[in-house]
């Protein structure tokens, strides 16, 4: 049982995500269905916050910055790139592999995506990601397994 709050966790917290708690909780030997089913929930609650509490956020962060210069980072540089080729459903898509979940979530919000857009497009995101992940995984830690 802890071994999935691990997953829950690890899938909710920024830059850790799906991508690499559904592997390592299928391989440890967890049952990948319930490993999947956890990580997107993990992952889900934390990007719905976010987006539910967008405009605090922004008020915050605003404060933490105000009177320094910012740098914009590699991440949101490529997530304007993003918008900007895909459009929102096209950056919510790719952004769990490219710039991660909430990163991208977040960066929709800021570049004048509906919260209730970005929501949908967020959780068709992460539900296909996580499967294609533990789909990956299961049939390659499968084949490796019997391979030997």
């Amino acid at each position: 049982m802890f071994e999935y709050f691990l997953v829950f966790l690890g899938a909710a917290i920024p830059w850790l995500e799906m991508g690499l708690v559904i592997p390592l909780g299928i391989i440890g030997g967890l049952n990948p269905i319930t490993v999947t089913i956890v990580a997107i929930i993990g992952n889900l609650l934390t990007v719905l916050l976010l987006i539910i509490g967008f405009e605090k956020f922004q008020q915050w962060l605003a404060k933490r910055r105000e009177g320094k210069e910012q740098m914009p980072s590699k991440r949101s540089i490529r997530a304007k790139e993003l918008w900007r080729k895909y459009g929102l459903p096209g950056m919510l898509m790719l952004g769990p592999i490219l710039i991660g979940t909430h990163v991208a979530a977040f960066i929709a919000l800021v570049l004048g995506g509906s919260k209730q857009r970005t929501t949908v497009w967020s959780v068709v995101s992460i539900v296909a990601w996580a499967i294609f992940f533990a789909v990956v995984t299961a049939l390659g830690f499968d084949f490796f397994v019997r391979s030997t």
